[in-house]
């Protein structure tokens, strides 16, 4: 008896057949139950070591899936216009070029943040003022905001509650909870879950930077990669100033690493604010003491991935330098962060001069380009799930390992490739058996549900056409499950309806 194990994802066709237009392909408008994007077994470097990765909710394919749906899904606001990825934009770092982001009742009330290397931090609060206590405190905040995305529950906005039962109307979250969770129950702490685990996926490891750590013995040793102004740059940034007591530099480098910490550059929980206190309403604001990793903090071409502060008021990597070259201390900042100020007894408002030359401004700018990577911008697994029209569909789990002794007749079956492919309403699946066999020849919808049996009986040997005609079916994805004998034969072959 030849005993042999299939984990079949070989024969199943998929049938798209929808009313609202052509699905793209290649994963677009599609999220594929067997075949995960790596989340959780990405490369990292061995010089990182920061990791905020609560032991309750550790990084999964399947929940950081679940997790870029919902990121990306605009559903999730009240008036299906607004998604975390209205505001935190892939070709933008996860940030936004807006100085605030529109939500569905207005306008937020800090510019929106970048969510690079959000997981490779000591770090765990975030918004700028620290008010969530970690990641997944964050996650729901923006949902459960009048301004932007309507949940609030209070001034005639519906409550939370209300945003569960409408995503529990969409086959795709029905789907998509079950296979994570095992029920397809939606709560705010699995919502909370599942966007954290695929926020803290989005990792940028690919730069300049680390092609040059990965080959020296730490951060103070020269790049072999970069040019003599990069490596220049990079000591100014790590070297701490020498300050006289008239406030002014008088040597050493500007310290950016005592705030911005290498190699992951995330911020020290310990920080004060940096000065720049002005709210964007006009007022003040002494509590922006976040800020995220300085990775990615321009785009390839050497542009800003939108301004920089909470106010957005920066915007370019020399205007940078000049915030920190010499900070104003305004009367009331008691919140200035001491490192930012100039020697003196604690709570002195003595402005510091950091005396920066243009030499100086082109070395550090030169360095701080360098930390921008590429894959963050371009890997589909951060990309946009949803088609053009919004719409999504879910392919679901379909794996079976059933142990068989009709592994020949199985491995030379063929199923022949030119079906019609657009077809409307019908298509014909051809295939080839090696020798007679009891074939089974079912159709099933994405929820599992069996809408037609159109073959169940034994077959000669040779080649067999069958019809399968989708004309009386709703619009949606419908897959083809071949058995012959005990064995099912499963793949993902897509038909797109006309």
């Amino acid at each position: 008896m030849v005993r042999n194990r299939f984990c079949f994802l070989g024969l199943l066709l998929v049938l798209v057949i929808c009313s609202q237009g052509l699905m793209a392909q290649n994963g677009s408008g599609s999220i594929d139950l067997n075949d995960l994007y790596n989340y959780a077994d990405q490369p990292i470097p061995n010089y990182i070591m920061k990791d905020n990765t609560p032991v309750n909710n550790v990084l999964t394919d399947a929940g950081a899936t679940l997790g870029r749906v919902i990121f990306y899904d605009k559903r999730i606001s009240v008036d299906n216009t607004v998604a975390c990825a209205s505001c935190h934009q892939q070709e933008f770092a996860f940030a936004d070029t807006a100085v605030a982001s529109v939500g569905v009742n207005g306008s937020t009330g800090r510019h929106s943040m970048r969510l690079i290397n959000a997981r490779f931090s000591d770090e765990e609060r975030f918004f700028w003022d620290e008010r969530a206590v970690s990641l997944e405190d964050q996650t729901t905040r923006p949902i459960q905001d009048h301004a932007e995305m309507g949940f609030s529950g209070e001034n005639g906005d519906p409550a939370i509650d209300s945003l569960f039962n409408k995503m529990a109307e969409l086959e795709y979250y029905q789907s998509l909870f079950h296979f994570v969770y095992g029920d397809s129950q939606i709560t705010e702490a699995r919502m909370q879950q599942v966007i954290s685990q695929f926020i803290r996926s989005i990792q940028s490891f690919d730069s300049r930077y680390d092609e040059g750590r990965s080959t020296a013995p730490n951060d103070g040793a020269p790049f072999p990669n970069f040019t003599m102004t990069e490596n220049q740059g990079k000591m100014l940034y790590l070297a701490p100033p020498q300050i006289g007591q008239n406030g002014i530099r008088t040597g050493g480098g500007l310290g950016c690493a005592g705030c911005h910490r290498p190699p992951e550059f995330d911020i020290d929980p310990n920080s004060g604010n940096n000065g720049e206190v002005v709210a964007l309403d006009g007022g003040v604001d002494y509590t922006n003491t976040r800020a995220p990793s300085l990775r990615d903090i321009t785009n390839s071409n050497g542009e800003l991935n939108g301004g920089l502060m909470h106010n957005a008021s920066i915007n370019s990597l020399s205007e940078l330098v000049d915030h920190y070259n010499f900070i104003p201390v305004m009367p009331g900042n008691i919140m200035l962060d001491p490192r930012l100020r100039a020697p003196g007894p604690p709570g002195n408002n003595n402005p510091r001069d950091l005396n920066v030359t243009e030499t100086e401004r082109q070395q550090l700018i030169a360095f701080l380009e360098t930390l921008t990577g590429t894959n963050v911008y371009l890997d589909e697994k951060w990309s946009n799930p949803f088609d053009s029209d919004g719409n999504l569909v879910v392919i679901p789990e379909m794996t079976t390992g059933i142990e068989t002794d009709e592994a020949s007749l199985v491995e030379n079956f063929t199923l022949e490739q030119n079906y019609p492919n657009p077809f409307n309403p019908s298509t014909t699946i051809a295939y080839q058996l090696p020798e007679a066999a009891i074939v089974h020849l079912t159709v099933y919808d994405v929820l599992g549900r069996k809408v037609a049996t159109l073959v169940n009986q034994r077959q000669n040997a040779g080649r067999h056409e069958i019809l399968f005609n989708a004309d009386g079916l709703n619009s949606g994805i419908y897959f083809y499950h071949i058995r012959i004998g005990q064995q099912i034969l499963e793949t993902r072959k897509m038909l797109l309806a006309r």
